[in-house]
């Protein structure tokens, strides 16, 4: 029977870095989702003609992206990535996406009694 002769410590480390390192790419593939979702709106609807019943269609997909962008950018500041500016590149991140990176919807009103 084969036994790891490794401390504890470094098992445990191992197996956090494994973690982080999916999580990464969990929260890459889903700001790619989230990115391509808007890129096929705008491109069915010209973004200078997008009828204002679809503006609001719209605007949750930049906040989702935008959502998605923020969680990977702070997983990748967890590991020690700090600099985003080659995920903005990378990923193609259009401005209005990084504008509302890390903002939640707005909270909604309490109902009245």
């Amino acid at each position: 029977m084969s036994r790891d002769l490794r401390p504890p410590v470094d098992i445990l480390h191992y197996e956090i870095v494994q973690e982080q390192a999916s999580a990464l790419g969990r929260m890459g593939r889903t700001l790619e989702q989230r990115l391509a979702r808007l890129r096929e709106f705008d491109a069915a609807h010209a973004p200078e003609k997008v009828p204002a019943s679809q503006q609001p269609a719209r605007r949750k997909l930049v906040m989702e992206a935008g959502q998605a962008l923020w969680m990977f950018v702070v997983q990748r500041e967890a590991t020690g990535l700090r600099d985003s500016r080659h995920i903005m590149r990378t990923y193609n991140v259009p401005g209005e996406v990084q504008l509302c990176m890390g903002l939640g919807p707005a909270p909604s009103k309490p109902a009245r009694s």
